[in-house]
């Protein structure tokens, strides 16, 4: 009886146990299901902002690029100078655009998120504004290559030519800066595919243009150069056109205001990092070429190094989409204080960036031994080639980490953290590795390379301890502090 009592109570307990359980696993299933749905859309999000980022990229690296290509059909010393001028002209003028710019990653996009619309305009102005007053000291500079150029110790005749082709690029410049500020404009708005649409029409009547203005104008390789200008500026009125008249821009620009000229020195504040932040990064990979020229037999090293870095170039535009497109989704999520969602977007690009760099990595590797020959014939040249490739898709791993870490450090609004990180990185660790390995223990142009991982793997490290512990919360506090302290009293739409 005892037993049986035992038994029935036992029975008794479960029973009314039992609808908690299931209301338990229930609960517990849907806070999966919404989890799961969840980073499906995150997911579906960002390769809708990355597909065509990455196009954009693309497209506006094939215009110096098919340039380049053009005149090398004039003959060595035109292909020289215009290689030089163009490396030149990415180091002195370009890359500080670009990275002035990308203070806008963190101004827009927050404002996009706050649904401070009208002030994203007044950002776009104001950036604008300095990068063509920035132009002109720049424009200076690059009127002057060729005298540079022989300081440093170039041949005389590449200089010479490579400081007429730099001159024909000086109304490049300002299209460039107008360019990037309308791009990151449109881009925290999460409007891509228009931008990539004007870029592929600027790219494909930018060969109609250049072939014309090299082989038909009698400009020479000189038409070249001044083929860039043009298509920069196409594509810059391509933009302005789409902003000034298209619906989806018709709550972020109100027209031009002269609330642009105020603030200035506080988006300076934002905008000197930003461009800090890049430039250190370009400038080292523009050093590993240098270096390679000192080398023991340095046509081969330099040649090699050039083919892997155009490589790495290419590949990195994948990576480069997404790093758009988090630093994007992280801006604005911040903007409308929602730290859970920005935390998200960070986590899975992460996630995209690790198989995108094996996917690429094993893929480079695979074609080690036959990619040497879309650059050469010559059988030093293609072993030398296949011999780097393995060294170029670990570099490509770590530099799609990076990558994506420092969208999001844009979005954020680290610009400064970065720059220090960029620094330490690259001129602390980097080239001092590269300079160790390559010239000490005489590893050659694998040494410079090796130099570059030990860099990239310094700044993920660096990069990825600050991402993990981050205070997510007090982040989307301090995002809606800048967007107020930036913005003008407007109305909250």
């Amino acid at each position: 009886m005892e037993r049986e009592r035992k038994s029935s109570s036992l029975t008794s307990a479960l029973i009314q146990i039992a609808p908690e359980n299931e209301e338990f696993r229930v609960a517990a299933s849907t806070e999966n299901g919404n989890k799961g749905s969840k980073i499906m859309d995150e997911v579906k999000k960002q390769v809708w902002l990355a597909g065509p980022l990455v196009g954009v990229g693309l497209f506006q690296y094939c215009i110096q690029m098919i340039s380049v290509m053009l005149v090398g059909h004039l003959g060595e010393l035109p292909l020289s100078a215009a290689s030089i001028a163009t490396s030149f002209a990415s180091v002195t003028g370009f890359s500080l655009l670009l990275g002035m710019s990308t203070a806008l990653d963190t101004l827009c996009g927050q404002s996009y998120g706050a649904k401070q619309y009208s002030v994203m305009g007044i950002h776009m102005q104001r950036a604008m504004l300095i990068l063509v007053i920035v132009s002109i000291p720049l424009a200076i500079i690059w009127i002057n290559t060729g005298p540079i150029l022989l300081l440093l110790g170039q041949d005389h005749d590449i200089s010479v030519a490579a400081g007429e082709y730099a001159c024909f690029m000086v109304p490049s410049l300002s299209a460039y800066g107008l360019l990037q500020c309308l791009v990151k404009f449109l881009q925290t708005q999460n409007i891509v595919f228009p931008m990539m649409i004007c870029s592929g029409i600027t790219t494909l009547f930018h060969i109609l243009i250049c072939w014309v203005m090299v082989f038909k104008s009698g400009l020479g390789f000189k038409g070249a150069a001044l083929a860039n200008s043009v298509s920069y500026w196409i594509n810059v009125l391509l933009l302005v056109f789409y902003v000034k008249f298209s619906p989806s821009c018709a709550k972020t620009w109100a027209g031009f205001s002269r609330e642009a000229f105020h603030n200035i020195f506080t988006f300076l504040r934002l905008a000197i990092p930003s461009a800090t932040m890049v430039c250190l990064e370009m400038w080292s990979f523009e050093m590993m070429v240098l270096l390679s020229g000192l080398l023991p037999n340095p046509q081969l090293q330099t040649s090699v190094l050039s083919i892997c870095l155009n490589t790495a170039s290419t590949v990195w535009m994948i990576p480069f989409g997404l790093s758009g497109a988090v630093s994007t989704r992280v801006s604005n999520e911040l903007g409308a204080g929602d730290p859970e969602a920005a935390r998200l977007a960070v986590n899975v690009v992460v996630v995209m960036a690790v198989v995108e760099g094996i996917l690429v990595g094993s893929v480079l590797i695979v074609i080690r031994n036959v990619w040497g020959y879309a650059y050469s014939n010559e059988a030093e040249v293609v072993g030398y080639v296949a011999a780097m490739m393995p060294l170029v898709a670990a570099s490509n791993f770590l530099d799609s980490l990076q990558c994506v870490l420092s969208g999001n450090a844009r979005g954020c609004g680290w610009q400064k953290i970065g720059a220090f990180i960029n620094l330490g990185s690259y001129y602390i660790v980097g080239i001092p590795c590269a300079i160790l390995f390559a010239f000490v223990l005489h590893a050659g142009g694998k040494g410079l390379w090796l130099g570059i991982i030990c860099a990239l793997a310094v700044q993920v490290t660096c990069l990825g301890i600050v991402t993990i512990r981050t205070n997510w919360e007090q982040e989307a506090k301090k995002a809606t502090e800048r967007v107020y302290d930036y913005a003008i009293p407007v109305q909250v739409e």
